[in-house]
């Protein structure tokens, strides 16, 4: 394969898309599933040294890693539609469009919601440490973050799923496939769980985020969910 060909720019960019989505949600799930429970439990000085030592050093792998995945993402679907054309593809890039949606909500979350939270949140432990007062919504902010957080991680499993399956997924050829339809239920499903990490936080918006099983579970069942309207529509 000749990388200076258009073949060879798309195997590049792939390569670049896993690895920086390898690494954005490796720390995402890092987060989620083994720092979060940690912090609960932790020693109130070993948090505040983690909050200022570690995290910001992961928040910046976390952060640019979710916007190479994003940037490279795309320029393989436009460049792809711009090679191949949109005719006889519509099975195809309607899945990989769905995990594409989802993929670019944690994106947003993760540069609008959950990045500036946590500066607040890092901002607030550093003046702690120097002596001074915590900032007044910082708790606040932290829990916004981690509600943002966790329902990354709830995208990101069928996120995941539909990347994964779009040129394995089968097509019902007993019905004409219908896509409208699907984008209709599946937006309305994606946006009710983006809308849940905005509005919140709170004790019933968390739920049932606000354990590690009950983020994964939740993920599972949207994955479930999109994967039958897929299944019925497509």
């Amino acid at each position: 394969m000749e990388l200076s060909t258009m073949d060879g720019f798309l195997f590049l960019l792939r390569w670049l898309h896993f690895l920086a989505g390898i690494t954005w949600v490796g720390i995402l799930y890092y987060f989620n599933f083994i720092q979060t429970p940690f912090f609960a439990t932790a020693d109130p000085a070993v948090r505040s040294g983690m909050v200022r030592g570690l995290v910001p050093n992961a928040l910046w792998w976390f952060r640019w890693g979710a916007m190479l995945t994003f940037l490279t993402g795309w320029i393989i679907v436009l460049t792809k539609g711009h090679q191949f054309g949109i005719s006889g593809q519509e099975h195809y890039l309607t899945l990989i469009l769905t995990g594409g949606a989802m993929g670019t909500l944690m994106w947003a979350n993760v540069w609008f919601v959950i990045w500036p939270a946590q500066k607040i949140v890092i901002a607030s432990a550093e003046q702690v440490a120097a002596g001074g007062e915590a900032i007044s919504d910082a708790a606040a902010r932290g829990q916004r973050a981690g509600l943002a957080s966790r329902t990354n991680t709830v995208f990101s499993i069928p996120m995941l799923f539909f990347m994964g399956s779009a040129r394995h997924f089968p097509e019902l050829k007993s019905m004409e496939p219908s896509f409208g339809l699907y984008w209709l239920l599946a937006l309305i499903a994606i946006a009710l769980v983006e809308i849940n990490a905005l509005i919140g936080p709170g004790l019933a918006t968390q739920k049932p985020l606000s354990t590690v099983s009950g983020t994964i579970h939740a993920g599972l069942v949207l994955t479930l969910l999109l994967f039958l309207f897929a299944s019925i529509l497509l």
